[in-house]
């Protein structure tokens, strides 16, 4: 569908994202397309919730972000409040959210107003905890250590179905991963993780990522967690550095939440939702992820060709061994059965 009002995120950080924006805005008034600046903070003033950004911007109905994986996952953070599409330029370094280099901007644009694009849609997770959840007085300050101002503390939803389901849904929404980690550098934390409400395992470690497949190449990928396919919907449990012997990565279905509740003895539970700490819990407190209901626009033109940005990002190499005989083809599809040899 044509682009009725666009909303943009920019990594000021980057000069070339920044001329890139000027791209961007004169592309819209060339087709007579509000264009709005999203996500936009000075040092002393807060970060705004996702729905104020919406209704601030007009609720735009494409995103286009300029920077990296993290600038795409603020864009993603406003869109789904409207179901919007989020297009991602890519600035950054091992970005697998971006899709557009930074040359193709007004082709891309161009493609998506006249319908010319897809939008995959990617699954996301949300949150219900014991209590409400809050960044402690005096951590904002820390945070914004070479960095700007931290996200609010998540809203507590009110939905008619509250009296029935334990604990606080939160007004939270993750592209990425929800992560559980300590806060206190000498006190790890202890936690028992339940699926679909049965233990598994009871761990101590520095942190547990729940991620989507999506986030699996994110967090997850480098605490050692596995490669999914985005098109699938999962749950991606790695836990970081646990001090024990079972240090693996559990991969449930969808409808199969994951439960974690603090125990006695841990240190505090800091909550980071896509990077961005949103608030902290206790012993005795626990966190329940699981799908959320709406899922991610994400713009994409052709065909997707994910396993290709993996080697590409990635920079994998092929075993010594195995290219003796010369690289294998970049691509291959079987065309017909080869006859059977009978010595």
């Amino acid at each position: 569908m044509p682009i009725k009002r666009l909303g943009l995120v920019i990594h000021r950080g980057r000069s070339d994202a920044v001329k890139a924006a000027d791209v961007v805005r004169a592309w819209c008034a060339e087709n007579g397309i509000p264009c709005h600046e999203i996500d936009v903070w000075e040092d002393e003033q807060p970060r705004r919730h996702s729905q104020e950004e919406a209704i601030a911007a007009g609720h735009p109905d494409l995103i286009v972000t300029l920077g990296g994986d993290g600038t795409f996952l603020r864009g993603a953070r406003i869109a789904r409040c409207d179901d919007s599409r989020v297009l991602g330029v890519d600035f950054g370094h091992v970005g697998f959210l971006t899709e557009v280099p930074s040359d193709q901007i007004r082709a891309s644009l161009e493609a998506v107003h006249c319908d010319c694009a897809v939008a995959e849609k990617r699954m996301t997770l949300t949150l219900r905890t014991s209590r409400a959840v809050e960044i402690p007085e005096g951590m904002d300050s820390l945070l914004r250590h070479g960095r700007g101002p931290a996200l609010p503390s998540p809203t507590v939803l009110g939905s008619d179905d509250s009296a029935q389901e334990p604990g606080i849904a939160l007004d939270v929404v993750a592209l990425n991963d929800i992560v559980l980690e300590k806060l206190a550098r000498d006190r790890q934390v202890d936690l028992a993780l339940y699926v679909g409400g049965h233990l598994l395992a009871s761990y101590s470690a520095d942190a547990v990522i729940v991620a989507t497949p999506t986030g699996s190449t994110a967090y997850s990928f480098a605490a050692g967690g596995p490669i999914l396919s985005p098109r699938l919907d999962a749950l991606v449990f790695t836990p970081v550095a646990p001090h024990m012997a079972f240090n693996r990565t559990v991969v449930t279905a969808a409808d199969e939440p994951v439960t974690v509740r603090i125990l006695p003895h841990s240190g505090p539970v800091a909550i980071s939702i896509d990077g961005q700490l949103r608030g902290v819990l206790g012993p005795g407190d626990w966190a329940e992820v699981g799908p959320a209901d709406s899922r991610l626009n994400v713009v994409r033109f052709g065909e997707a060709d994910f396993y290709r940005r993996v080697r590409n990002r990635f920079r994998l190499a092929d075993a010594p061994a195995a290219v003796a005989d010369g690289e294998a083809p970049a691509t291959f599809r079987p065309t017909a059965s080869r006859p059977l040899v009978v010595d």
